[in-house]
């Protein structure tokens, strides 16, 4: 498998001073393919049955969840940010270690994999989580293109974060 990492273009003071942008545009241009295979490669089969939708958080995470969602024959479920989605919705307020937001989706139900494009201090991911859980849904499974490592070790209720990349 091709090493993704190299990949990534590391972008300092964006979008604000102090913060290090990982950059995977470059990795989606040139090892899309590849990319969507690691993350696939991730879970087992047998966790695959187990998922019935593949839900993104906007929105670099509807980039990989769409393309695994069609990858295993999944519906694609968007969380979004407020105001993007027609009602009726539920929302989680959020925190990320620059700044804040509310996320919201449509009610539903089944399995779902949450997938985000990068893991930092688990904000977004947990109130994604949590969301899914006010909306509906239950959670199959967790899983980041890359994991920063600010919080080692993170996990949601107890579960792990798979990642493809781990800084």
């Amino acid at each position: 498998m091709t090493d993704l990492k190299h990949a990534i273009r590391d972008v300092p003071d964006f979008p604000q001073p102090g913060i290090v942008f990982r950059d995977i545009a470059p990795l989606l241009r040139h090892h899309f393919a590849a990319t969507i295979d690691a993350l696939s490669n991730l879970l087992t089969p047998t966790q695959w049955d187990r998922i019935d939708a593949v839900a993104g958080i906007e929105s670099r995470g509807f980039i990989l969840a769409a393309a695994l969602a069609e990858r295993h024959a999944r519906g694609f479920v968007p969380i979004r940010k407020k105001g993007k989605l027609p009602p009726p919705v539920v929302d989680r307020a959020y925190s990320l270690e620059y700044g804040s937001g509310v996320l919201e989706m449509q009610h539903g139900t089944g399995a779902l994999l949450l997938i985000d494009d990068v893991l930092a201090t688990g904000g977004t991911l947990g109130a994604a989580a949590e969301l899914s859980l006010d909306a509906g849904y239950s959670i199959a499974g967790l899983a980041v293109l890359i994991d920063l490592n600010l919080v080692a070790g993170w996990r949601w209720r107890d579960r792990e974060v798979l990642a493809v990349i781990r800084y």
